[in-house]
């Protein structure tokens, strides 16, 4: 479906003509319309889909409208953590250059500077916020922010912010908002505690499920089944070769990324480590210096595999197992982006097995085992328990997808993707 066939306005269909963005994707296609019906909307859906844009350009729309208060927040966007709402302030800056809205990016730090700049951005009323939980908070329990004007309520990727124990923060933020007002939900699941959470803020809401739990065909899945201490070994044989450029590799915890980047380091690599131990500067630069081509390879945790925008990612090795099978959707849906190929390594020490074949199960496939490398000596052989609780495929929608035609969530120039 082409934007120009919604009920967009003209201000609205410019901009995204001017931004050369012509066919929506599946997500923006069933979302857009129900939004503009001022309904409250749950929608399942994983990051690459374009949901940033399905949520922001309805939105915007109504506010170009007029009819809102002026000098007061109209629009709340919670996001789990810094990046992401750095994120969909980069996506609203982009859109807002062509229907003018002022905004405002709350998300934490240390930094004194950036809280008076969030102060000011909260007190003057800008239109929209988009905000972490924990630092939204920080600002109302200091008593100038006024949120009772709010006409849009939006949670991005809340699965996530239930994940980290922000219950009780939305909770909380809700009791400032008013009870007239729509409500948005995205998530990547649907558990029974998003199910609950819908339930107690959102009113009658239309749900939208999209194909939820599949990596994409195009990313090529293998996976070594090693020994824990042979994971260097393999890393060192991949990359003895060639420089590997554009790889993200996932840890399952901060101590685990650091190992493995000294490790790399002492192997003369080009690394840089991403976790919840640095402070936001130290984190956006290397993000800077790995989209810029500085840093090679990033080492991180979970905290990079949901929601941050890179394109031409051509690698993700799961150094460990993720925990959960969703999680390994997201990691490794972080390749194979805006129609590009990419490949997707995991490797199974004995312990994870059984981990790994639930996996397998949840995406309905036997993922290709590579031979370790003889040299590393002996493997174990992949004789993992049976386990039938992998969990199920979610959704079975399956739109079509024109690779010709620029849209918000597929594009390949930086400054015109609009993917969540």
């Amino acid at each position: 479906m082409k934007f120009s066939e919604l009920n967009l306005e003209e201000s609205v269909l410019q901009a995204l003509e001017a931004m050369r963005f012509e066919e929506c994707t599946p997500v923006q296609e069933h979302t857009i319309p129900i939004i503009l019906e001022g309904k409250d909307l749950i929608g399942v859906a994983q990051t690459g889909t374009g949901k940033t844009a399905a949520y922001l350009l309805p939105i915007l729309n109504q506010l170009s409208k007029g009819g809102y208060p002026e000098d007061a927040i109209n629009c709340i966007i919670m996001a789990p953590t810094r990046e992401l709402a750095q994120q969909i302030d980069q996506q609203m800056e982009g859109f807002s250059y062509f229907m003018p809205a002022s905004s405002v990016a709350v998300y934490g730090g240390n930094d004194g500077v950036r809280f008076e700049q969030e102060k000011k951005g909260l007190t003057l009323g800008a239109e929209v916020v988009i905000a972490t939980p924990g630092r939204l908070i920080s600002h109302l329990s200091l008593g100038y922010v006024d949120l009772s004007k709010v006409s849009f309520f939006i949670l991005d990727e809340a699965d996530r912010m239930l994940d980290m124990g922000f219950a009780d923060d939305i909770m909380q933020i809700v009791k400032y908002l008013p009870k007239e007002r729509q409500t948005i939900m995205f998530s990547a699941t649907m558990p029974a505690k998003i199910q609950q959470l819908a339930k107690t803020i959102l009113r009658n809401p239309e749900e939208i499920k999209l194909a939820v739990s599949k990596p994409a065909e195009k990313i090529i899945q293998t996976a070594y089944i090693c020994y824990e201490n042979q994971k260097l070994g393999i890393i060192q044989s991949l990359f003895q070769d060639q420089t590997p450029e554009r790889v993200i590799i996932f840890a399952s915890s901060k101590m685990k990324v650091k190992e493995v980047t000294q490790a790399f380091r002492r192997m003369k690599l080009n690394v840089g480590e991403m976790h919840s131990d640095l402070e936001q500067a130290q984190r956006d630069q290397i993000m800077h210096d790995f989209k810029s081509g500085k840093i090679n390879i990033l080492i991180a945790t979970d905290i990079v595999s949901r929601g941050i925008d890179i394109d031409d990612i051509r690698l993700v090795i799961n150094y460990d197992v993720p925990h959960d099978s969703e999680d390994y959707v997201h990691r490794i849906g972080r390749t194979a982006r805006a129609n590009n190929d990419g490949c997707a390594i995991t490797f199974v020490s004995e312990k994870e097995q059984t981990q790994f074949k639930s996996i397998e199960n949840f995406i309905g496939k036997d993922i290709y085992k590579i031979p370790v490398p003889e040299e590393l000596g002996t493997a174990p052989e992949y004789n993992p328990r049976s386990n039938n609780n992998g969990g199920k495929r979610k959704g079975n929608f399956k739109g079509k997808r024109n690779s010709a035609t620029r849209k918000p969530g597929n594009g390949n120039n930086s400054k015109k993707q609009q993917k969540s």
